[in-house]
C-alpha cells in the first residue's frame, strides 16, 4: 500500500513540477541579468523594477518547494545551492554594480566598497549557519538591493552611503541572528502585515521614481526599522536564555 502512494506521489506530473519549481528559482537570475543590463544603461528605474520581480521569486520560490517536496522528489538536485547562486547575483551583484555606476560613493573609496559588498556577502553565503533551523539569518543578510534602493532614492552625502555599506558589510560577519519575515515563527503575522504594507510602499516608490515625496520614502523605512529592532530583541533574548 505504501508502495504504491509512493509511486502516485513521484508520478510525471509531480516531477514536473518539482523541476517547475527549481525553474522558477533560476529565473530569478536572468531577472537579475536583466537588471544588470538597465544598470550600465543608466535605466535604474528598470533596473530596479527587474531587481524587484527577483525578489518576488525568491519570497515566493521556498513556499512553492515546500509544497512540491521538491528535497524528496529530486534529492540529487540542490535546491538551497541554487538559491544561493541566484540570490548571490541579484542581491549583491547587481547593487553592486549599481553602487558603482550610479557613483553612490566617493570615487576613492569605490573600489573598497564594492569589493566589500562582494566579499562579505561571499562569507555570509558559505557560512554553515547562515540559515539557522529555527528560521533566522546569521550576520547582516545581505540585503543590498534594498539598502542600494535607498541610498540611491535618499541622495544623501556620498561618504555617507559609503559609511553606510562599510557598516553593514561589517554586520555580515556578527553573528547577530535576523528574521526571516515569511518563516521566524516569533510575531509572524505582525511581521507579514507591516511587510505587505511595505511592499506596497515599495512598489509605489518605484512607480514615482525619481520624484519620490519624501513622505512616503520617510515612512516605508517603518518596516526595516522594525526588522532590526525585533531581530536584534530576538537575538538577546536567545543569548539571555542559554545562559
Amino acid at each position: 500500500m505504501e508502495s504504491g502512494v509512493s509511486s502516485r506521489n513521484d508520478s510525471r506530473p509531480h516531477l514536473f513540477g518539482a523541476w517547475f519549481v527549481h525553474l522558477y528559482t533560476a529565473s530569478g537570475a536572468f531577472l537579475g541579468f536583466l537588471a544588470l543590463t538597465r544598470v550600465f544603461y543608466n535605466q535604474y528605474r528598470e533596473a530596479f523594477f527587474w531587481l524587484g520581480l527577483a525578489i518576488v521569486v525568491d519570497a515566493t520560490d521556498g513556499l512553492l518547494a515546500r509544497r512540491a517536496d521538491v528535497s524528496r522528489r529530486l534529492p540529487h538536485f540542490n535546491g538551497a545551492k541554487l538559491d544561493d547562486i541566484v540570490d548571490y547575483l541579484a542581491y549583491v551583484v547587481v547593487p553592486a554594480c549599481v553602487v558603482w555606476n550610479a557613483l553612490l560613493v566617493p570615487d576613492r573609496w569605490a573600489l573598497a566598497v564594492v569589493a566589500a559588498m562582494l566579499l562579505s556577502s561571499a562569507y555570509g553565503f558559505n557560512r554553515d549557519d547562515a540559515k539557522t533551523a529555527d528560521h533566522f539569518f546569521t550576520g547582516f543578510p545581505s540585503y543590498w538591493n534594498i539598502v542600494v534602493f535607498y541610498l540611491y532614492l535618499a541622495g544623501w552625502p556620498l561618504m555617507v552611503n559609503a559609511v553606510i555599506l562599510l557598516g553593514l558589510a561589517a554586520l555580515v560577519f556578527v553573528p547577530i541572528r535576523y528574521i526571516y519575515p515569511s518563516r521566524t515563527p516569533e510575531y509572524r503575522t505582525l511581521t507579514s502585515i507591516l511587510g505587505a504594507v511595505w511592499g506596497l510602499q515599495m512598489i509605489s516608490m518605484l512607480w514615482l521614481m525619481p520624484g519620490v515625496p519624501p513622505v512616503l520614502l520617510w515612512s516605508s523605512l517603518t518596516f526595516p526599522l522594525y526588522y532590526v529592532v525585533l531581530s536584534f530583541v530576538l537575538d538577546r533574548r536567545r543569548r539571555a536564555a542559554a545562559l
